[in-house]
């Protein structure tokens, strides 16, 4: 009797041992990418209070560390009427995210010599050969007066927004966007029936806002890039992105036109009327549908015309933390990222009031914004971080330093809560434990 009763306890305490071994392993594993957990279950709580408050409809939220998913969900709807869940397939307008793509497609062919950085734009498009800056508009009739740049656009100009051409935007100088609504300037956003040549050949004639090199001034640069993508490659832009960007990266779902079994994934856009969320049913950006993904146009915007998911867009974020290798495949050289993540604004350039940017902005030629020594206290993401976000309410950076990466993703027009994806930051690194 003493016997079992010896072998019964012994069972248990070895049973018990066991369970705080593997208590003790899960633990260990849970805390691997230096992450409290506790802490990070604040994201949960912040995301879901701010779909409730109706400040957003739904949102994807994913941080990597260490190589490992630390935190990967989707909160809310993807469309509301519908009580569609969000799913963490759903697909985004990705908007100026698009343009560190586009940067990448064309720092590719610089290192193929079809290119050099300070070569004019003229060499390539000669409609921008002899540039003028507008020097007074008259906005009762949209007349202007100009005089001569003091120097050509360059290509390092497009790569880091210093080239003097703005946004036909609501965001952009009044006297800008009026200029280029007039001319039928497109907006950079979605897709029309013109072609890149055909509307890049109407802003080649238009004035710029200052002499090249002058001020960042954020534009329609990437666009222009992507036209040269196509005329350095011999390929549409959709081909070149396709071939030597998504494939390799194996981004299954990032397109300028949604193929049609894929459309259903794609998430409402809505805006904030009166605090309250509505579906975007007017046209927005002067006068694109808000459904552009679904739209087949020829105008392919390399700027802000891409659609992707949050894992599509990890992936590219992911190569970029490897210095230009994916999965042991190197699509661009490691110096070639790193002069890319280099700042290229030279000491004192302003930046432009329209759209607003302090002016301890940072810009290398990667479509990314730098976080470094000048402007680090703005932030807190280390020293040699990059981000950089879209229209849309989307939001990505990586920290080489803490070897992380974090995206946010909602879908909003001319939302008034952009600072959601920079709370989104201050809780990803205040749960950071090691």
């Amino acid at each position: 009797m003493k016997s079992d009763i010896k072998k019964s306890i012994l069972s248990i305490l070895s049973a018990v041992s066991i369970s705080l071994i593997a208590t003790a392993t899960q633990a260990q594993q849970k805390t691997t990418t230096g992450f409290d957990q506790q802490r990070l279950s604040r994201i949960d709580s912040f995301i879901n209070r701010e779909i409730k408050v109706q400040h957003i409809p739904g949102a994807t939220a994913l941080i990597i560390r260490n190589g490992e998913i630390v935190y990967n969900k989707a909160f809310g709807n993807a469309d509301v009427a519908t009580k569609k869940t969000m799913q963490l397939n759903n697909i985004f307008r990705i908007a100026s995210q698009s343009k560190a793509i586009t940067s990448l497609a064309a720092m590719m062919l610089w290192e193929e010599n079809k290119f050099l950085l300070d070569d004019p734009l003229s060499k390539y498009i000669p409609a921008f050969k002899n540039p003028q800056v507008v020097v007074a508009f008259n906005a009762k009739d949209t007349t202007y007066t100009t005089r001569p740049a003091n120097r050509e656009i360059t290509i390092r100009d497009l790569l880091r927004h210093t080239s003097g051409i703005a946004y036909p935007a609501v965001f952009s100088d009044p006297n800008m966007w009026a200029m280029y609504q007039k001319a039928g300037v497109p907006s950079g956003i979605g897709t029309s029936a013109s072609t890149l040549q055909e509307k890049i050949a109407i802003l080649a004639k238009l004035p710029l806002q200052h002499d090249p090199g002058a001020a960042f001034t954020y534009g329609l640069n990437t666009d222009i890039l992507g036209y040269l993508v196509e005329i350095w490659s011999g390929q549409p832009l959709d081909v070149f992105l396709q071939k030597r960007i998504f494939e390799p990266l194996e981004m299954k779902d990032t397109y300028f036109h949604l193929p049609k079994e894929k459309q259903n994934r794609l998430v409402t856009l809505y805006e904030n009327i009166g605090n309250t969320l509505l579906p975007v049913t007017h046209p927005i950006y002067e006068g694109v549908d808000p459904d552009f993904p679904k739209l087949h146009g020829t105008y392919l915007s390399g700027g802000a015309g891409l659609s992707s998911t949050i894992e599509d867009y990890a992936k590219f974020l992911t190569f970029y933390l490897n210095k230009g290798i994916y999965k042991n495949k190197r699509l661009i050289s490691r110096k070639t990222i790193e002069y890319m993540l280099t700042n290229n604004l030279p000491e004192g350039t302003k930046s432009s009031p329209f759209p607003a940017q302090p002016d301890d902005i940072q810009f290398g030629l990667s479509g990314f914004s730098l976080e470094t020594a000048k402007n680090d206290y703005l932030s807190p993401l280390s020293i040699g971080a990059f981000r950089w976000e879209g229209a849309f309410n989307t939001h990505g950076w990586v920290d080489p330093k803490e070897n992380l990466i974090g995206l946010f993703f909602t879908q909003e027009y001319l939302s008034p809560y952009w600072r959601i994806g920079e709370e989104f930051k201050v809780l990803t690194y205040q749960a950071i434990n090691d």
